[in-house]
């Protein structure tokens, strides 16, 4: 809806100045409003137009922008949870991804997902994944708020990825931790695909 208001004034702008335009080449008879005011009339229309037009588009990337950078600070939040995750499946002489890569690319899940399927955690990296999970989920419930700055959606899936990392936590054996570990990256897949 405030799309459209937003866009209101460049339509009413860009249509009185078609019309005021139409009115000036058609009307032949020489009178001061029509050599005057009316090329002055579709002057201010068209700077009106592309005024509102130059700073909606200003808006709008800054919203875009804002909510990047929001986004972003949800996902770094989980990140100590992927690095885990991502040092407990890796080959023997792999090297480990680079942060960046674990915050913000979301093709990263899938593959952990089909990892914790295939695939089983040693006891090391379980009780990593448990502490991290102990350690980081006070953050996690903290940035309920900001996810619903991004959209009731986001807020609704930060949600379920708080209580997954809160089960994860409480995790007393490998089928709990396991279980809670894949519902935990799901729920981050579906957090992911959501648009902003």
């Amino acid at each position: 809806m405030s799309k459209y208001l937003m866009y209101a004034p460049m339509a009413v702008f860009g249509i009185s100045a078609f019309f005021l335009f139409q009115y000036f080449m058609h009307e032949n008879e020489t009178n001061a409003f029509r050599d005057n005011i009316v090329p002055e009339l579709i002057g201010f229309c068209l700077e009106g137009f592309f005024w509102i037009g130059l700073l909606s588009y200003f808006q709008k990337s800054r919203e875009m922008q804002r909510k990047t950078e929001l986004w972003l600070s949800l996902r770094g939040s989980l990140r100590s949870f992927l690095s885990y995750l991502d040092i407990g499946f890796l080959d023997q002489h792999a090297e480990p991804m680079a942060s960046v890569i674990l915050e913000k690319d979301p093709h990263i899940i899938p593959r952990f997902i089909e990892q914790v399927q295939n695939h089983e955690l040693d006891l090391e990296s379980m009780v990593c994944l448990k502490k991290t999970s102990i350690h980081s989920l006070a953050l996690v419930r903290d940035l309920v708020p900001v996810a619903a700055q991004l959209s009731a959606n986001h807020m609704r899936w930060w949600i379920a990825i708080t209580d997954s990392m809160r089960q994860l936590a409480d995790a007393t054996d490998r089928v709990q931790l396991e279980k809670s570990t894949l519902l935990l990256l799901k729920n981050i897949q579906e957090f992911d695909a959501l648009e902003y």
